[in-house]
């Protein structure tokens, strides 16, 4: 009896610490006085990293933060229960959570409506960025409306290939096609297609590739659509590596480790042997394990060849340096020296996209979320040289709108890539990537001058005056670097006036996917182009579709039109 009196106190004693921890806000993440185990560089086992204990109900890693206090999101012997796995015992007890959604979305506010003759100007920065889209296919197949801040419009229409002029050479690495005709949703409006074509490189010449793949074996990574897709879809790829290729796994949890030391890439049997053995388990020390891939990176690091480090992830780094500036700032150092970091996102309820965003933004990469096997095989396969070889770097894109012309613009998307009108000539100011044989469209909807759909009131006393330039929409202007660095460069040309009598099929689809993504926002620019209106006009333009990906899109608006009835109210999570 005495025995059962202590263990209960014990337990209960536990139970108190558990609840207190959590209070502070570190309920799962490593106790303050036990150091995180080192870098190993020497390999690892199987889901090393924090000791694996029974899983319960959710997985080790949990949030640093606690998205409320523990008594609103269990019991007391729920409380308890987690106290005796915590330190270290087993249990058969499953205790009942209250779902947690710890998703993480950057907020951004729409473009806003300029009038051209106040503000003709308007800078930004490429992106070919494709996750929101995708990852919001995920939520739609699964029959649930995105939160708001999860639709970025730019990476739903830069998912699609709308069949640009690819260039003859490598001289100019890009060709720029435009297309100016009416605005679906408004016939008083038009829309300005800017496309962007890398040159093509076939995957037998692409250059020598030195790729470290950094992965998340953390406890909640052992999900269906986590670890096992993401080794899955590692897996794709491994046929398509060349012995002059180098190819290197690092995992990362509580502790860091090199899974696969830097190997040449035609010893197909031992990489996926060593994709095989990948385990998940522990808490995620993401920020240790940047830094070991790119030490990784530094040694197999090949001159003149593609060195690339890709960060496979599900969520937040809980343990060590978790700001996302401070990752930032980290990898922006480390990108000069000529290493470059791509982002891949697996599942859900934890997944920090903003995170996964910002840092491939700063490792000048991409950034995709793999939803499925296709998906994955899309990605590191059949795009290889679009998504690992950097063809153009910094390229920013600057229209000026002719005010005798224009009334009114308005960027559809891109706003986490507005620049300022100064940046546009300043070769300091970071730009966007576009790989070999990538694509970047953007649209602007326009409102001629003496239009009844301008939405902003005209100046009273805006010069009025014919000018020179009255066949011209606008001016173009494109202002990139070589891959290897060195000044910008600079490509200019006039826009046309020309409004063409009916858009092309690739401009109509383009507008489908703006509607799609701004109807998932809301709907405030689309003058009432509902779901169904999207998915009509998309099956309209069909085109080509090999893969079947535009189908897929006119299915995705139907499902979404049948989801809701009103527009999406702004995202709870944040």
């Amino acid at each position: 009896m005495n025995t059962l009196r202590v263990t209960f106190s014990l337990l209960f004693a536990g139970a108190v610490a558990a609840i207190g921890v959590a209070a502070s806000g570190d309920a799962f993440a490593a106790p303050r006085d036990t150091p995180m185990p080192a870098a190993d560089e020497t390999g690892c086992q199987p889901g090393q990293g924090m000791p694996v204990r029974r899983r319960l109900s959710r997985p080790m890693d949990a949030p640093a933060a606690a998205p409320a206090p523990p008594a609103m999101t269990k019991t007391m012997p729920q409380a308890l229960v987690e106290s005796v796995a915590q330190a270290g015992y087993a249990t058969a007890i499953a205790p009942a959570y209250l779902p947690v959604d710890r998703e993480n979305y950057a907020h951004r506010t729409p473009n806003p409506v300029h009038l051209a003759a106040s503000d003709p100007v308007s800078t930004f920065s490429v992106d070919v960025d494709t996750g929101s889209y995708t990852n919001v296919r995920h939520m739609l197949d699964e029959g649930r409306l995105p939160p708001v801040d999860a639709v970025r419009t730019e990476e739903f229409i830069n998912y699609f290939d709308y069949g640009y002029t690819v260039p003859a050479s490598r001289a100019k690495p890009f060709g720029v096609t435009t297309e100016f005709a009416p605005a679906p949703w408004n016939h008083e409006r038009q829309l300005l297609l800017i496309g962007i074509q890398g040159y093509s490189v076939p995957t037998s010449e692409i250059p020598p590739a030195n790729l470290v793949f950094l992965v998340d074996v953390s406890g909640s990574m052992d999900e269906p659509d986590k670890l096992p897709l993401l080794k899955a879809s590692l897996k794709q790829i491994v046929p398509k590596l060349r012995a002059a290729d180098r190819i290197s796994l690092v995992t990362y949890a509580g502790s860091t480790c090199v899974a696969l030391p830097s190997t040449p890439g035609d010893e197909h049997a031992k990489i996926a042997a060593a994709i095989d053995a990948l385990g998940a388990g522990g808490s995620t020390n993401g920020a240790a394990g940047i830094d070991l891939a790119y030490a990784q990176a530094a040694k197999g690091f090949i001159k003149g060849g593609v060195n690339r480090v890709i960060l496979a992830t599900d969520g937040d780094f809980n343990v060590g340096t978790v700001g996302v500036q401070a990752l930032k700032d980290r990898i922006a150092e480390k990108r000069k020296s000529g290493i470059a970091l791509t982002t891949l996102g697996f599942g859900e309820g934890n997944y920090n996209d903003e995170m996964a965003v910002e840092l491939a933004d700063a490792g000048n990469g991409s950034h995709h979320y793999i939803d499925n096997l296709g998906e994955g095989r899309r990605v590191l396969v059949d795009e290889m040289s679009a998504t690992l070889m950097t063809i153009a770097r910094d390229v920013k894109i600057q229209v000026e709108f002719n005010p005798g012309v224009v009334a009114e613009y308005r960027l559809i998307g891109y706003e986490k890539r507005v620049l300022a009108r100064e940046d546009f000539n300043n070769d300091a100011v970071d730009a966007g990537e576009i790989g070999a044989g990538a694509r970047v469209t953007a649209l602007y909807e326009i409102t001629l001058k003496g239009s009844r759909a301008a939405r902003v009131e005209p100046l009273r006393y805006a010069a009025a005056k014919d000018t020179p330039t009255s066949g011209e929409l606008g001016f173009l202007r494109l202002r990139y670097k070589a891959p290897d660095g060195g000044a910008s460069q600079l490509i200019e040309q006039p826009l046309s006036a020309g409004v063409a009598e009916q858009a092309s099929d690739r401009l109509r689809f383009a507008a489908a996917v703006a509607a799609f993504a701004e109807n998932l926002r809301g709907g405030k620019y689309v003058d009432g182009f509902g779901y169904d209106k999207v998915a009509e006009l998309a099956r309209g333009a069909l085109g080509k579709d090999e893969g079947g990906y535009r189908a897929e899109m006119s299915r995705l608006a139907r499902m979404a039109g049948g989801m809701s009835t009103e527009p999406v109210a702004d995202s709870p999570r944040r």
